[in-house]
């Protein structure tokens, strides 16, 4: 991928799990962050049936370098047979901010 920045997100069915993805992701560098945000109301469409779930979203800051590792990553650790894994680019944010994003995954110092 082109250098840059990038927002991966994914859901799951428990905090624990939520909480596990982040912090591995973290720890291997993958991802600068990860946000665990509180219960969510999913409604959805599986195998021919609408379903809804409580689930925790996980918002991941990460470079575009490492975003098809990082992702690889989550389908390897994920509960979920499909799990719903997007990456979103991102288009401008504080200099400072992505620095550290940068510094937080190996590609930099960190700043401030």
């Amino acid at each position: 991928m082109p250098s840059g920045y990038v927002q991966v997100t994914t859901t799951t069915d428990s905090e624990e799990e939520a909480g596990r993805l982040a912090r591995t992701a973290v720890e291997e560098r993958l991802a600068a962050c990860g946000q665990v945000l509180s219960p969510i109301q999913s409604t959805y469409r599986w195998r021919g049936k609408v379903e809804t779930a409580r689930e925790w979203m996980v918002v991941f800051k990460t470079t575009a370098d490492l975003t098809e590792q990082l992702m690889d990553r989550l389908r390897a650790e994920h509960s979920y047979e499909t799990p719903d894994i997007i990456a979103l680019p991102i288009l401008a944010g504080s200099s400072s901010y992505l620095e550290w994003i940068s510094a937080e995954t190996g590609g930099g110092t960190p700043a401030g």
